[in-house]
């Protein structure tokens, strides 16, 4: 199993505090025979219409020397697991989880805006300090 991110805690603290349950730590994904494991799953009932919302989250901090080689290791990963949970289990949502330091540097820039809307992206940012989300971009 990989190292969990730097922000692991948080992110999982985070997301209990804005009512979601943690069903795995981590999500593990198989297919074919690779075995890959995403950060987090979770999962919330909606109470006004009973539905259940599941997701996953890959967490990833952005402190390498440099933020585009960083985008595009996350990119990479983030499309490979949407990839195989769109196979695997079609009604979990895939997130990518980010400082809200890393999205005013990175996925506001006109970069970080184009890899979001050609990919599908979707982001939790989340505030170090504070362990809440601050933002859902679906």
């Amino acid at each position: 199993m990989p190292a969990k991110d730097i922000y692991h805690d948080i992110v999982k603290n985070a997301l209990i505090k804005d009512g979601w349950t943690i069903t795995d730590d981590p999500l593990r994904l198989k297919w074919g025979n690779s075995l890959l494991y995403v950060d987090l799953g979770a999962e919330q009932i909606l109470t006004a219409t009973k539905e259940h919302q599941k997701i996953a989250v890959e967490i990833k901090s952005f402190t390498s020397p440099s933020n585009i080689a960083a985008l595009e290791n996350a990119l990479g990963q983030y499309i490979l697991y949407r990839n195989i949970l769109e196979e695997t289990e079609p009604d979990r949502t895939l997130y990518l989880a980010i400082a809200e330091e890393v999205f005013e540097t990175v996925f506001e820039e006109a970069i970080g805006q184009i890899v979001v809307r050609k990919n599908r992206l979707k982001l939790i940012v989340f505030s170090k300090n504070e362990e809440v989300i601050v933002g859902w971009n679906v």
